[in-house]
C-alpha cells in the first residue's frame, strides 16, 4: 500500500520502476539486475540502493539520479520530489 510520503523502487525485466502517488516511472536498468534489496540513502531525487546482479554473488551499490529522468519526462523535479520522505523496496 502506498502512503502519501513514500515512494517504491522495484524492477521488472530490464527496467527500474519508481512509483510515487499515481505515477509509475520506468527506465532502463542494467541487463544483469536481478533485484534491488535495500535503500541505503534517499536525498531529494538521488538514491543509493543495494542491488543483486546475475553475474556477481555479492550485492553492490547502485546509484540512481532521478532528476535528469524527471526533466526528460517534463516533470518539475522539485515539485514531484518535495513530498517524498522515504523510498522503500517493493514488497519490503
Amino acid at each position: 500500500m502506498l502512503n502519501k510520503k513514500e515512494a517504491i523502487l522495484s524492477n521488472e525485466k530490464n527496467y527500474t520502476i519508481f512509483q510515487f502517488d499515481n505515477h509509475i516511472i520506468r527506465f532502463r536498468a542494467p541487463y544483469s539486475l536481478e533485484k534491488y534489496t535495500k535503500i541505503k540513502e534517499w536525498d531529494h531525487g538521488y538514491l543509493v540502493a543495494m542491488a543483486k546482479y546475475a553475474h556477481k554473488e555479492d550485492e553492490e551499490e547502485e546509484y540512481i539520479d532521478l532528476i535528469p529522468i524527471l526533466k526528460n519526462l517534463y516533470f518539475d523535479p522539485d515539485e514531484f520530489l518535495k513530498p517524498i520522505k522515504k523510498v522503500r523496496i517493493a514488497d519490503d
